[in-house]
């Protein structure tokens, strides 16, 4: 680790960390390599010691000792780092947070303990800009008794482990899907899909989806829930084949009697295609 000397040599120009004024101090005590000291009696405290910030907002944090023997207090973050202070708080303040992975450690530094630091907890959040819900290589009416599938799609959402996608069925659910087994922070999107069997009693009935972003109790208090919009089926009946032997006996009372040859017999050519076809559409009816 590099001595005072070499620090400044270094780094000309640039403004020095408060522990150089301090001549007791050891700088590998007071560095920012991570390698902390783990001390008991380090007495730090954050407020709020979690925070759940949407894209964009400002955050505000305080950093505070209670024992006198630290005399340099400081925050180790990406973004708008204040200044160490000899003070008894600290506070890391930025006015937009535009960064989706950052971190934020307040420590503190003795001349004779060395330095501790403690984290504080912090989730960047974006609703999703839209939640929505269409067949599977599919389009137009369902016939019963088929497979389908609907897929679910959340766009622009983080993180996406605060995600929950559920599918709903009128009021009822169906299945839910959560994302806890990922760690990614920036905005994503996201697809889930679900399997339908339509009956003949489903037609008319509205499936849909939505996303909720389950933030915890330093969330917002209203969950973020956007719903997609309502898919209607229309679910027809598979057209059943007529029984040939039962065809044929209908149709033995349609046959043609004393035609003309002008056409204006009893029954023509034209009106016995017309019977046939109005008894098999009222037999379809009835199966």
């Amino acid at each position: 680790m590099k001595d005072v000397g070499s620090w400044r040599a270094s780094h000309a120009g640039a403004v020095p960390p408060l522990w150089l004024s301090l001549p007791s101090i050891n700088p590998h005590l007071a560095s920012s390599s991570g390698e902390s000291s783990k001390i008991a009696s380090c007495d730090i405290s954050i407020s709020p010691s979690s925070l759940v910030v949407r894209f964009g907002d400002p955050v505000k944090a305080n950093c505070s000792k209670q024992k006198a023997g630290f005399p340099v207090l400081g925050w180790e973050v990406s973004v708008g780092t204040p200044e160490s202070t000899l003070g008894e708080f600290l506070v890391w303040r930025v006015d937009r947070l535009t960064e989706w992975s950052i971190k934020a450690m307040c420590y503190a530094v003795s001349d004779v303990e060395g330095k501790c630091d403690k984290a504080l907890s912090l989730t960047v959040y974006q609703p999703p800009t839209a939640v929505s819900i269409t067949y599977v290589n599919h389009t137009g009416p369902l016939f019963e008794s088929s497979h389908y599938s609907l897929q679910c799609t959340v766009q622009d959402v983080a993180p996406l482990e605060k995600v929950i996608l559920t599918f709903y069925k009128g009021l009822t659910m169906l299945s839910q899907i959560k994302f806890n087994h990922t760690r990614q922070k920036t905005p994503v999107n996201e697809s889930i899909t679900q399997s339908i069997v339509p009956r003949k009693e489903d037609n008319g009935t509205q499936y849909w989806c939505e996303a909720k972003l389950e933030l915890g109790p330093e969330g917002p208090q209203q969950p973020l829930v956007v719903a997609s919009q309502k898919l209607t089926l229309l679910v027809l009946s598979h057209p059943q084949l007529v029984n040939s032997t039962k065809l044929h006996q209908t149709c033995g009372k349609c046959r043609v009697k004393n035609p003309q040859s002008d056409g204006s017999g009893t029954t023509n050519s034209y009106q016995t295609r017309f019977l046939l076809a109005a008894l098999l559409a009222q037999m379809i009816i009835q199966q």
